[in-house]
């Protein structure tokens, strides 16, 4: 498959499959995209999708020169949150596409109007489900863990370590400090629960945060450049849109302490980028643990990779066993739905006229 990086294909031949999928007696084909770890056939049950169609597995992210290349002959795409852009220009070269397969309710990088345009039905994961509703510590507790790591500058201790050199930096104690939240919704809250346990003080702020839902989760709500101001440790949970899209920049990063550190865990974008990494490199704050970038996966030779005060990880936040598992059972259970010619969480559902 040119261009297409697939780590391996199983592929089944049933035969005849429902009017709706297999459109004739063609078999679908199913590709399950950005399964970067290996790990996609082996945390859910594949077989009721690999029973009826062909399923081929791809271990790394394609450009979309390279998508449209290696998906031109699929019928369901299956992506993984944000991986995988489908743009218009990309739609327009897979003629074969039927489906599309999202976790979440919607996917910014997805064009919607052009998938409905084209009757490509897209349809995404039930968040209500038991399965998914338990999973909600995947995110925070990365986020915690990226914030220990940074401040206790594990990163470059660990290079320095496998490069056969000892300890060269002091960190930082996150007892009696304070941690400002921005965003105090589910991921936000869990992060001043973990605050209160390490023994640090929380604050937050957000647009439609109110001082009574702050108080409730037992955090002091302030004004923005005061949780800039006040905090040693600023950490982000708010979800990226037009109104939170460089929602930290030059003004905000000009407010924080000199030692305070930036922790990143929901969206690249929500940080005016340029303006973090002048701030890191003139020594302006402290340093930052990101998880999520502007361009993902981040290019080999960006500026964040060479700055020793940043702590990098590549978007892990809700990649974890359990997580995974519960995105691809409900995966599986929607192009299921579909092959029986009955689909399921339909987030386009003008596309069934198109």
């Amino acid at each position: 498959m040119s261009g297409g990086g697939a780590v391996w294909a199983l592929r089944h031949n049933p035969g005849m499959t429902g009017a709706r999928a297999a459109r004739g007696d063609r078999t679908p084909r199913v590709a399950i995209l950005d399964d970067y770890a290996g790990v996609a056939l082996r945390l859910a049950d594949w077989a009721p999708v690999m029973s009826r169609s062909e399923v081929s597995v791809f271990d790394r992210h394609l450009t979309e020169d390279q998508a449209a290349d290696a998906l031109r002959a699929f019928d369901v795409v299956c992506t993984l949150r944000e991986r995988m852009a489908f743009p218009r220009t990309l739609l327009e070269r897979l003629p074969n596409l039927k489906l599309i397969t999202i976790v979440g309710r919607s996917l910014p990088n997805l064009d919607m109007g052009a998938a409905t345009a084209r009757g490509v039905l897209v349809v995404h994961t039930d968040f209500t489900h038991p399965r998914l509703r338990a999973l909600v510590d995947a995110t925070p507790e990365l986020a915690w863990g990226l914030m220990i790591a940074t401040v206790r500058n594990l990163a470059e201790e660990h290079r320095r370590m496998r490069d056969g050199s000892w300890q060269s930096t002091v960190g930082a104690t996150l007892s009696g400090k304070t941690l400002g939240l921005v965003g105090l919704g589910r991921v936000g809250s869990r992060m001043a629960a973990y605050a209160n346990v390490f023994g640090m003080q929380a604050i937050a702020w957000s647009q439609n945060l109110s001082e009574q839902t702050a108080a409730d989760v037992g955090v002091r709500r302030v004004d923005k450049a005061a949780l800039f101001a006040e905090s040693d440790v600023v950490s982000l949970h708010v979800v990226l849109s037009e109104r939170t899209r460089g929602l930290v920049g030059a003004h905000e990063l000009a407010l924080m302490k000199p030692h305070a550190y930036l922790i990143n865990t929901s969206r690249g974008p929500i940080v005016d980028e340029a303006a973090m990494i002048a701030a890191l490199e003139s020594g302006r704050i402290a340093g930052a643990g990101l998880d999520v970038y502007d361009i993902e996966p981040l290019p080999p030779d960006h500026p964040l990779r060479r700055l020793p005060t940043v702590t990098l990880s590549p978007h892990l936040g809700y990649v974890t066993r359990e997580m995974l598992g519960a995105f691809y059972a409900d995966t599986i259970e929607a192009v299921v739905a579909w092959l029986d010619g009955t689909p399921v969480r339909i987030a386009n559902p003008e596309a069934l006229r198109s």
